[in-house]
């Protein structure tokens, strides 16, 4: 139930806060607002669980390697270092937690110490609509983007503010963010499975089982 709730209050979150935010700054930036853009840069905002840039041509093992890292720092700072706290919510044992945190030399003193660290809910915002504009640089004119441009750490802290946390276990988030990586790569591959599979470096076999698996059709 609180699961449905936290969903819920993310599309409230995106449709009453985020949405009139891109378009006061679309209408900055541009004079106009263009929806496609608007809905693009709100679908990926609206998606739990990735929240964490993958550059394109990384493999899987090194993705998934990174989005654990990521995730366990914001998790972290989140609950301010409760490993105790973090082990409950996720739903593993704090034992899980401790080896993870070793395993990426995390620092969990400096997260106690509630001292200023990066906010990473701001730096995946503001990433996820810069990669959105990417998509449109051929249409739109590079002053504009340009404009826009300076407009974004102001806008993705806003975002990043109203933007509620995300209620996950950690296989959930895990099984969330494959699937997102999934759909992205196979979306810059027009569909492709072979060549998602080589992108990803993993066996086109593999990469249909696990489509199969997160319920992704083909594209």
């Amino acid at each position: 139930m609180e699961k449905i709730k936290s969903k819920q209050n993310l599309e409230e979150a995106i449709k009453e806060k985020v949405l009139p935010l891109l378009e006061e700054t679309m209408e900055k930036s541009w004079g106009v607002t263009i929806p496609k853009i608007e809905q693009d840069i709100s679908d990926k905002l609206s998606r739990p669980g990735l929240n964490f840039y993958v550059a394109s041509g990384t493999s899987l093992d090194k993705a998934k390697k990174k989005f654990k890292q990521e995730f366990l720092k914001r998790e972290l700072q989140q609950h301010e270092g409760n490993v105790s706290q973090l082990a409950k919510m996720l739903g593993v044992d704090r034992r899980s937690i401790h080896r993870a945190v070793k395993a990426f030399d995390i620092d969990v003193k400096v997260y106690r110490a509630g001292l200023d660290i990066e906010n990473y809910q701001e730096k995946v915002v503001d990433q996820t609509i810069r990669n959105t504009l990417e998509q449109y640089k051929e249409i739109l004119q590079p002053s504009k983007l340009e404009n826009m441009y300076k407009e974004l750490p102001e806008l993705s802290k806003n975002i990043a503010k109203v933007l509620p946390p995300e209620i996950m276990t950690w296989k959930e988030a895990e099984r969330e963010f494959e699937k997102q990586l999934f759909l992205q790569v196979l979306d810059e591959n027009e569909g492709k499975v072979g060549e998602t599979a080589r992108k990803l470096k993993i066996r086109i076999e593999t990469l249909q089982r696990k489509m199969k698996k997160l319920g992704i059709g083909r594209r």
